[in-house]
């Protein structure tokens, strides 16, 4: 039962091709190993930002260098797929992990001070990663990151797809409370995080219809194709 309602949560989002996917005591992650990069890179750059800057709720955008190497980590990505989906040169399920990890840890660069301008009453005026201190403070966990999600996790059984699913639904909802607090009825409103739980719940609500919409147009398509 549980392995069935991780797949359907990732059903929408992937292929879920098994030769393109990881395993842990026989479970399959709900999504290849390329999105499982994306969506944990992502819950942990964003924790690191967070960490980093939860004082002052940076509003700006980080230094053009550091916003230029997340542009690289997301077009590393977009290479190896196009490539690789095109025949151009072979690609595997680490290097799948590897690009999806930059490009998932690249994204919170750009949204978080998106979140902090919009959201709170107070938005602070620095930027995050601000300094060269900060910037590799921010790129120390990414090796780490790679080698326990692509080994040790393996060893986690069903725990493994469960942390998998929590950053899917994580990265969701963290994105559409970015969008969701470009409402004017929500924009600077909330002064502590107890302050944006209704917006947060609103932001949860629209993951769990944006995730069933997708599987549900998947599962049309698929039919409609004449698939199984």
């Amino acid at each position: 039962m549980l392995d069935s309602l991780l797949h359907l949560l990732g059903y929408g989002l992937c292929h879920q091709l098994p030769a393109r996917s990881f395993f842990a005591g026989g479970h399959q992650v709900p999504v290849c190993a390329r999105d499982t990069g994306i969506y944990l890179g992502f819950v942990l750059s964003f924790v690191v930002l967070w960490a980093l800057s939860r004082r002052n709720r940076p509003s700006e955008l980080p230094p053009a260098p550091v916003v230029v190497l997340a542009v690289a980590f997301i077009g590393g990505m977009a290479w190896d797929g196009i490539t690789s989906y095109a025949g151009w040169r072979p690609t595997t399920n680490e290097i799948r992990l590897a690009t999806g990890l930059l490009a998932g840890y690249a994204m919170p660069v750009l949204m978080l001070p998106i979140l902090n301008g919009q959201l709170w009453r107070s938005p602070g005026a620095g930027r995050v990663p601000a300094d060269l201190r900060s910037t590799l403070l921010w790129l120390v966990p990414l090796p780490v990151a790679f080698v326990v999600i692509r080994w040790p996790f393996e060893f986690l059984g069903i725990a493994y797809p469960l942390v998998v699913a929590g950053a899917i639904l994580a990265t969701f909802t963290i994105t559409n409370l970015a969008v969701v607090s470009m409402v004017p009825a929500v924009e600077g409103r909330s002064e502590r995080l107890r302050d944006a739980w209704p917006w947060l719940a609103v932001a949860l609500a629209l993951t769990v219809a944006e995730i069933s919409a997708a599987g549900w147009v998947r599962l049309a398509l698929t039919k409609a194709l004449g698939g199984p």
